[in-house]
């Protein structure tokens, strides 16, 4: 019997949720005044180890700074019966908050749901018969999951979609009110979400062309923020209108993200570079998946626990090999790697994504086309952190393979002030200043971005140089993707909503009640609800709201916060959580369908990003 393919599944990152020990719920305010001088005290954590430990139980939530009373299979707790820090595991349309009755009953019910469901199909296995399932009980991320019809699955693909469901993708309580709301609509409505789901055809592209993307991340595989999200929505795009896409990205195997890369299969292609003074040796992983061809090198230096760029200890310290490396390998994949009985040959466009694909239009110009080979091709750098330039001294020059003669292209010297010491010359190598030279053109992700890094404040001392190239430098405003986000068919949502009247847009309120209860926060649809979704590092602000959070508490409000990045803004949100429970909620992780109940259920976003 022939089987319908599913997908991993595992795209719901794992959540770790941010919550207050009760012996800090109280504490003053110089607790927060002291923290932005140093670490915070008194605050109870579990260290990283411990963390991933404690995310396999069930885990406290507290309510005004007592705990709800739970179990834990292996401890945890401290002499008092309290835990001091909460990691999430749990499927994410799960409602944390527990003390409200009627919010038990919609659990049990739930279980039993599924708990009739499990016994269903365990007696199709023992009769062996063929198991029948429809969208509306799961979710699937597979082709087959956008029809409405039955689907027949193997036995393989329940247990794929078992083990996926146990590590925290969306259950079909969410999908149940979806269908039921969809399905009831008066003809009015109806109309109006037909006109709102409507999409006028795509329009082909005149001129086909093979595109390239080379980036240090890509969503779902690898995200740390829009980096990942436009390298994984924006290849599909170019798919729709024609062109052959592919991108190039790291295999990144860190012990929590693998199953990410399940479906990608090994090429059986392996390609060797001469790199820091001898040959280096990668494997080729792929996945074609929406129309694109994800192809991931692997080699041992992607293989380690943190994100795609450092750990707790400080960001990786031989990041240039990572990266020179995943550069030289993607000017050599479209020549070498047969896809589907063809290679993309050397007539293509290659777009390199910040520093970490900066040397793809410095290889291209020193190494390949001296030879008579990419003559043809074009490459274009799309700046997203102009504030990142992959910096290193230049004694590691000679290590990147370049031609001696091009030293010139990647030279930068360090203004005075900014030397060690007064014998330094503050020479070093700097890889996006290679790209800005060699490029044929460079975009960045707005045209008021464009403009900001030709400035002294935005261009980070290489704004000099982009004022030179701007007749090759366009801004081109990052889109989002209307499918994915679309709030008429977001399966992350549990109320659909689209523009057109009150009526249709009811849809919304509900959705902001829902979160208001998975969040403890009392349910009052007229306090507004403000989300922050980002990297908690500085240049997305997340410390501006720190520092004003005094007063907002005073707003008449309620503000969630979803991201992690900073450790002393991590600690500061689970102090801050109990210093206002009723205003303040903090998650510690990103995980999408959780982005998308934020983005659905909230009534203001806040932005405060300094460039």
């Amino acid at each position: 019997m022939s089987s319908v393919p599913t997908m991993s599944g595992h795209q719901a990152l794992r959540l770790k949720r941010v919550v207050p020990s009760s012996a800090t719920s109280y504490a003053s305010r110089e607790c927060v005044k002291s923290s932005r001088k140093s670490n915070i005290t008194g605050i109870k954590t579990l260290p990283l180890w411990r963390a991933r430990q404690v995310s396999k139980r069930r885990c406290l939530r507290f309510s005004r700074g007592v705990p709800v009373q739970a179990v834990a299979q292996d401890g945890g707790l401290n002499a008092a019966g309290e835990a001091s820090t909460c990691v999430n595991d749990f499927p994410d349309n799960y409602v944390i908050v527990s003390n409200d009755p009627a919010e038990i009953e919609r659990q049990i019910k739930l279980l039993e749901s599924e708990n009739q469901n499990l016994r269903e199909r365990l007696e199709a296995i023992s009769e062996d018969q063929p198991i029948y399932a429809t969208t509306e009980a799961y979710d699937s991320a597979s082709s087959a999951s956008a029809m409405s019809t039955t689907v027949i699955e193997s036995d393989e693909e329940i247990s794929s979609r078992d083990a996926a469901d146990a590590l925290g993708q969306e259950k079909s309580a969410v999908n149940s009110k979806q269908t039921a709301s969809d399905t009831d609509l008066p003809p009015e409505l109806e109309a109006l979400r037909e006109a709102w789901l409507h999409k006028e055809p795509v329009q082909k592209a005149t001129e086909l062309m093979n595109i390239v993307f080379v980036t240090s991340e890509v969503a779902p595989y690898s995200k740390t923020g829009g980096l990942g999200d436009v390298c994984g929505s924006l290849p599909a795009a170019f798919k729709e209108r024609g062109h052959r896409t592919m991108v190039i990205a790291p295999r990144y195997l860190n012990g929590v993200s693998d199953h990410l890369y399940e479906n990608c299969a090994y090429t059986y292609k392996n390609i060797k570079v001469w790199l820091f003074g001898g040959f280096v040796e990668v494997a080729l992983f792929h996945e074609y998946k929406d129309g694109v061809d994800f192809v991931f090198v692997d080699h041992p230096a992607y293989h380690r626990e943190g994100t795609p760029y450092g750990d707790d200890s400080g960001t990786f310290g031989d990041n240039l090999f990572r990266y020179t490396l995943l550069n030289l390998v993607a000017c050599e994949i479209p020549l070498q790697l047969e896809l589907g009985g063809f290679a993309y040959g050397d007539k293509c466009v290659f777009v390199a994504n910040d520093w970490h694909g900066a040397l793809t239009p410095v290889f291209v110009a020193s190494k390949y086309r001296p030879h008579g080979v990419y003559k043809d091709a074009r490459t274009i750098l799309a700046i997203h952190n102009m504030m990142h330039h992959g910096t290193e001294p230049s004694s590691v020059f000679p290590g990147l393979g370049l031609p001696d003669d091009w030293y010139g292209a990647v030279e930068w010297v360090y203004p005075e002030h900014m030397r060690a010491h007064e014998l330094d010359k503050g020479e070093a190598v700097n890889p996006l200043k290679g790209a800005i030279v060699t490029a044929d053109r460079i975009v960045t992700v707005s045209q008021g971005y464009a403009n900001e890094i030709t400035t002294p404040e935005g261009g980070f001392g290489l704004e000099g140089l982009l004022r030179g190239r701007r007749h090759v430098l366009n801004g081109i405003t990052n889109g989002v993707d209307i499918d994915e986000w679309n709030p008429a068919t977001d399966p992350h949502i549990p109320f659909h909503y689209f523009p057109g009247s009150e009526e249709s847009m009811s849809g919304k309120a509900k959705c902001k009640a829902e979160l208001q209860k998975e969040l403890g926060f009392p349910v009052e649809p007229n306090k507004p609800l403000i989300a922050f979704i980002g990297r908690l590092d500085f240049q997305k602000g997340p410390d501006l709201i720190r520092d004003a959070m005094h007063d907002l508490a005073h707003c008449n409000l309620q503000l969630v916060m979803l991201g992690s990045g900073n450790p002393e803004i991590e600690e500061w949100m689970q102090w801050a959580e109990g210093a206002y429970p009723n205003v303040f909620r903090g998650w510690r992780g990103f995980s999408i369908p959780v982005a998308h109940r934020l983005m659905a259920g909230s009534d203001i976003l806040f932005m405060p990003s300094r460039f």
